[in-house]
């Protein structure tokens, strides 16, 4: 199977070359194929002279897009060229690339559409949890997919993920600009696609900010419920 792994990068020179060499680091010592693209989203800094320089795959998107405008230009990229397997991967070195195989076997063994990376089905001292107020906002989001899809997710916003050849082709038509881990995984369901969580440690960003830093505004969260509520009826 071809497997790609995409990294969404705005402003991460700091991190970008450990994060990719990383990945080619892995594929020398366990002889594994992973294939990746960074989608440079309009960074100001020098995140697209340090791809270039070091001959990385990247694709420059002119202006910024935002997370989810990044991330589905990987999915266009992973969709023109046959890929069978995508895996989101952040540039920030909060993902261990030793848990793609973790990810990624379920789909190999036709068990799930979709797989989740996540941190809280099983607890290990090593993992970076985030802050309190956020664990209770992705909390209130899974009750939120729940009693729209009826199905659990409890790390809702991990954008550790990997996905088959059927969500690769839907993401690379439509992947939302906004909320988009949880909105694309009530987007899945929708679809009737199955949606299985594996256990991951994640590490603290080496660098930058999150792209969802806005938890401890209540505004912030009924948007994300309108959000998921739109995706569930269709637009």
């Amino acid at each position: 199977m071809k497997i790609l792994l995409i990294i969404p990068a705005y402003n991460e020179e700091k991190c970008i070359k450990s994060t990719c060499q990383s990945i080619i680091n892995y594929n020398r010592k366990n002889k594994t194929n992973y294939d990746f693209v960074v989608i440079n989203d309009g960074s100001s800094d020098n995140t697209s002279k340090i791809c270039h320089e070091c001959k990385y795959n990247v694709v420059d998107l002119v202006n910024n897009l935002g997370i989810g405008g990044a991330v589905q230009t990987g999915y266009k990229y992973a969709y023109e060229n046959n890929y069978d397997i995508a895996v989101q991967f952040d540039a920030d070195g909060q993902h261990d690339v030793s848990y793609v195989k973790d990810i990624i076997k379920p789909i190999y063994n036709n068990e799930a559409n979709m797989v989740i990376g996540s941190r809280f089905i099983r607890k290990d001292k090593k993992n970076f949890n985030s802050t309190f107020l956020r664990r209770i906002g992705i909390r209130l989001i899974s009750w939120k997919i729940k009693s729209l899809t009826g199905k659990k997710i409890y790390d809702t916003t991990s954008g550790f993920r990997a996905v088959d050849k059927n969500i690769i082709m839907i993401f690379s038509k439509n992947y939302p600009s906004e909320y988009p881990e949880p909105v694309s995984e009530v987007n899945v369901l929708k679809h009737k696609y199955k949606i299985l969580e594996v256990p991951v440690v994640m590490h603290e960003r080496l660098s930058g900010r999150s792209s969802i830093h806005s938890w401890k505004n209540v505004y912030y969260m009924l948007n994300v419920f309108l959000s998921m509520n739109i995706e569930s009826r269709g637009r």
